[in-house]
């Protein structure tokens, strides 16, 4: 067979893996500071891809985008106790301002302390409900829905390039309304335009449900997400959307005088997606030749690549694949000529390792025949051979949309599959459980492969939740799937009356 363009498999080590398609792929690198990454500019364009589609839809859904500061009083962080307690192990605390040379080293001064230390931004809901108290006075200003792209910072101990950072960006939408119904509707839209998004666009099928309690976040009544599975079977947390009922306008004091003139407190929301989402594209469509990206988010969608060869007729052949470039763009597809003065196949193997949806090859014998021979990257391989196809040049630009759509079809339909054929339904005790994901429920057998588990579960809380996540060991409950099936059989955990199915997986 032929060699591989990455030096390891999914197979042999999947985390190391990921590793190379990441480096190999130029998409980012670790960075000076500890736990933060470099995006390089083949990663950043593949965030601008999802951050202008995603952009289109939070406007569509009347969001307007806004700023908040990076840094927040911690007087603000304290009001709310659940919260504080959620992320209090991971936030990053400024005390001094000003730095002084002290023999020949810069040092703190002392004398520059803050009066109140600052926490550098793990999430907003506490700086943006302080404005949200001044913003709304009656119920004419609600609702009041505003989304910021920003960087959070969450001091993470063990992290891996976009999965888990120190510092990662994200997009945060924050809403004000008037009661319950019309708070928890404006949740679960939110829930609804991720799930249509990571499907349409990042082709990364998903399952929209509800977090257990345990699983809640900080402070919030309800929490609902989409989750993921990658090729390793384990499930990734591709967005949040959260339903936070009124903890945070009481701590805030974010109140409004309703229609019969008496003061009450809003329902408040909060949702978001990370750069963890390119994590998880790399997890679903990467093959052991690199990354294969869905054309809607690839920054370069089809690459032209002419096989100079340093001579007078190079110019020729440039000329030739400009014009193909020209008519491409013409017809609103991202296209690149890589003419850099290096091997046709060493520019070949690092789109392939890229990810570029089409990779065209152009020769001497293609342009005096008005032919272009191209690769798709979700169908690089025909058995032991790469598959290459030769088209007339009209053709090839006449079907080049087609061909684009078809590739983020198959690449969805592929993950699609695997979603669903690798979810099993007929466990009805926790022995059963352990037998399949191993005798120590978080032992991953050496990378063994293991999809989903779809139990029954009778939604306990409190200390018996708990008990339940402490047995699970390296297991989660990731969501109740909003769509249900008829639910069968008792409770896995407490065998008491089944209310609805939740998925278990180990998980990013």
């Amino acid at each position: 067979m032929s060699k591989r363009a990455l030096p390891i498999t999914r197979e042999q080590n999947f985390p190391d893996w990921y590793q190379a398609v990441v480096r190999d792929g130029d998409m980012a690198e670790t960075s000076p500071v500890r736990g933060c990454m470099i995006i390089k500019p083949w990663g950043w364009g593949v965030w601008e891809r999802i951050q202008a589609e995603l952009d289109t839809r939070i406007k569509d859904t009347g969001h307007d985008n806004c700023y908040f500061p990076l840094f927040i009083p911690l007087s603000f962080i304290a009001k709310e106790a659940e919260h504080v307690e959620g992320f209090a192990k991971e936030m990053a605390v400024v005390t001094h301002h000003r730095l002084m040379n002290k023999d020949g080293k810069l040092v703190v001064d002392p004398d520059a302390k803050l009066e109140e230390p600052l926490i550098v931004r793990p999430t907003s809901e506490t700086i943006i409900g302080d404005a949200f108290q001044r913003w709304i006075k009656s119920y004419r200003d609600l609702p009041l829905l505003i989304n910021q792209w920003a960087n959070v910072v969450r001091w993470e101990m063990r992290t891996r390039l976009f999965l888990r950072t120190a510092e990662f960006l994200w997009q945060e939408g924050h809403t004000a309304h008037a009661d319950r119904d019309d708070a928890m509707a404006e949740t679960l839209k939110m829930l609804e335009v991720y799930r249509e998004f990571s499907e349409n666009i990042l082709a990364m099928p998903v399952i929209a449900g509800e977090k257990p309690a345990n699983e809640r976040f900080p402070g919030a009544d309800n929490t609902y997400s989409i989750e993921a599975m990658m090729q390793d079977g384990k499930a990734l947390q591709a967005g949040t959307s959260h339903y936070l009922g009124t903890h945070f306008a009481q701590a805030q004091n974010i109140q409004f005088q309703n229609q019969q003139g008496q003061l009450t407190h809003c329902h408040t929301t909060s949702w978001g997606v990370s750069t963890r989402l390119i994590g998880g594209v790399i997890m679903t469509h990467g093959d052991d030749d690199g990354l294969r990206l869905p054309p809607k988010i690839a920054p370069r969608q089809i690459v032209i690549v002419p096989m100079l060869r340093d001579k007078p007729e190079d110019k020729e052949l440039l000329d030739y694949c400009g014009g193909i470039e020209k008519e491409l763009k013409a017809a609103g597809i991202r296209v690149l000529v890589d003419a850099k003065p290096t091997k046709s196949a060493e520019k070949r193997w690092n789109w392939v390792r890229r990810g570029a949806p089409v990779i065209v090859e152009v020769g001497g014998r293609d342009a005096s025949g008005g032919n272009v021979t191209y690769m798709r990257r979700d169908a690089l391989r025909d058995g032991d051979k790469i598959a290459s196809h030769t088209s007339p040049r009209d053709a090839f630009v006449a079907g080049a949309a087609a061909l684009l759509d078809e590739i983020q079809a198959r690449l969805y339909a592929e993950a699609k599959a695997r979603l669903d054929g690798n979810i099993i339904s007929n466990i009805t005790t926790f022995s059963g459980l352990e037998d399949y994901f191993g005798a120590a429920a978080g032992d991953d057998e050496g990378g063994v492969f293991k999809g989903w588990a779809r139990v029954a579960w009778s939604k306990p809380e409190g200390e018996k939740l708990e008990a339940i996540a402490d047995r699970l060991k390296a297991l989660t409950i990731r969501n109740a799937p909003m769509v249900q099936d008829k639910v069968q059989g008792a409770c896995l955990f407490t065998r008491r009356t089944r209310k609805e199915y939740v998925l278990i997986a180990r998980a990013y």
